[in-house]
């Protein structure tokens, strides 16, 4: 497995986010605060998130892309678009309802648009644990089957000093 890491361009009011190798929690801090960052400054016009060079990504991370799509709606935003050619992978983001949160395609468009990698942020064991809870709290947002399969995971971490 190739170490994970993530990736962004903007060009004019489009951005990209795209994900390569093993993508997990160990990255989530980064992803947020990048997010967070990105969505503050505004113009944001179009939303791609790339999933081709995916190899494998943990729910703490979906959920994370699921709050952009979230974002993305309450600023009224198109719809995001996700594009996944891994087969398991789309497999678990239908099953956890991205389809209705973001336009899913199994090819890439073509872009010129270079990309920058997204910073990575340490953060203590409590930031990150709030960004997890908060992710998977996004998850379970989406339908029941999500709520229950998370809220065990959720109520333990929110349990956790």
């Amino acid at each position: 497995m190739r170490e994970g890491s993530i990736f962004f361009a903007r060009e004019g009011g489009s951005y990209v986010l795209k994900f390569v190798g093993e993508v997990r929690l160990t990255l989530c801090a980064s992803l947020d605060r990048h997010l967070e960052q990105m969505l503050a400054v505004g113009d944001i016009e179009h939303i791609l998130v790339d999933l081709t060079e995916t190899d494998t990504i943990d729910s703490t991370t979906l959920g994370l892309i699921a709050k952009l799509a979230v974002f993305a709606r309450r600023l009224s935003l198109e719809q995001p678009t996700l594009v996944s050619t891994n087969e398991d992978i789309t497999r678990i983001l239908l099953t956890m309802g991205f389809d209705r949160i973001f336009l899913l395609l199994e090819s890439l468009p073509t872009s010129l648009v270079d990309l920058q990698r997204v910073p990575f942020v340490q953060e203590s064991e409590a930031a990150v644990r709030e960004r997890i809870i908060d992710a998977h709290k996004v998850l379970m947002n989406l339908n029941e089957s999500n709520r229950e399969a998370f809220v065990d995971l959720v109520s333990a971490l929110e349990c956790y000093p």
